[in-house]
């Protein structure tokens, strides 16, 4: 079965419109909230991140869920009133046995202060479940900006290797199609830190370049097709032209995010906590990436091609030496 993506384009460019306008929505009430577009974690804020997980192997010790009511108490019994705190499950009973606070700096004395009130409250912890995690805002705030500079940089290299290789419009249109992952990813997270207090550490970043990388990739491979197909047939519609380099690529794009989502499928699954977020955003962002390359980015060439043809129709004489400049 042909797939004519020209065909329902205004479709595909409303789906992707809608989802993006919910993240952006998203953001900016988290704005409002956190004070940042993404819940952040310990790398970009810095302060202490507290885990600390019950033991169950002690008689009654986990008879009852943790409540958070209180934590918060005890929190701020501490003057710890403004942490961010979260119940954690644990993975084998998935009962909420643990809890998360991330809280301002913190030196020992005041951690295990904070660790001896929560155990006499809601049972003894397992120490070998322990993790502190202390990161100051000067770091945080060099990891943001970081990453912020290989972003730009990435985009940057992209426009440049595309303007070179093809024309200045595939290359606009392809950096489109990134950024459109990149909206897609990072407001799809900005709801989960909304509704489930998802964060986004250092390692998002390295998420949205290394999708930033797929997504052009994915793309290039297309626009490789139409930019053959037109010195072959130059006379053809361009639409003709998109919907089959779209058809005669699609196998490949959907084999190889297939089987790279399989990999990241399992990490998320049975992977570290370290881990999961991180897959998690290559996840969105892979399927976004395969979905702006067959339908986003194929689609604005076609439909700028077709206004440069209505507005300067090319003469007999001339359209081999424009097509072989495509």
């Amino acid at each position: 079965m042909k797939l004519h993506v020209n065909k329902s384009r205004n479709l595909w460019w409303i789906i992707s419109s809608s989802i993006i306008l919910a993240g952006i929505i998203s953001m900016a009430i988290s704005w409002q909230l956190l004070g940042a577009p993404l819940r952040p974690s310990l790398d970009f804020v810095g302060g202490t991140r507290l885990q600390f997980e019950r033991d169950c192997s002690l008689p009654n010790n986990c008879d009852e869920e943790v409540d958070i009511n209180i934590v918060r108490e005890v929190a701020t019994s501490q003057g710890l009133a403004d942490s961010s705190i979260q119940l954690i499950a644990d993975r084998e009973t998935r009962e909420k046995n643990g809890v998360l606070i991330r809280t301002k700096t913190l030196d020992v004395e005041k951690r295990t202060q904070l660790e001896s009130a929560l155990s006499e409250k809601i049972g003894t912890f397992d120490s070998a479940k322990k993790q502190i995690d202390t990161v100051g805002p000067t770091l945080g705030r060099q990891l943001f900006n970081t990453g912020i500079t290989a972003l730009i940089v990435a985009f940057s290299g992209i426009v440049i290797y595309l303007s070179i290789r093809f024309k200045l419009d595939y290359a606009v249109f392809a950096i489109v199609a990134t950024f459109h992952d990149i909206l897609m990813t990072t407001g799809i997270f900005s709801i989960f830190g909304l509704l489930f207090g998802i964060e986004v550490d250092s390692l998002f970043i390295v998420a949205l370049l290394t999708i930033t990388g797929f997504s052009v990739n994915d793309t290039v491979v297309i626009y490789d097709r139409i930019r053959e197909t037109l010195k072959v047939n130059p006379d053809r519609p361009i639409v003709e032209i998109v919907d089959d380099a779209v058809n005669q690529t699609l196998a490949r794009s959907i084999n190889t995010t297939a089987t790279t989502l399989l990999s990241l499928v399992a990490i998320v699954l049975f992977g570290g906590e370290t881990l999961k977020n991180f897959a998690l955003a290559l996840i969105l962002g892979f399927i976004a990436g395969a979905y702006s390359s067959i339908f986003i980015a194929s689609t604005l060439l076609a439909w700028w091609r077709e206004r440069q043809e209505k507005s300067n129709p090319p003469s007999a004489g001339t359209n081999e030496q424009l097509t072989a400049n495509s």
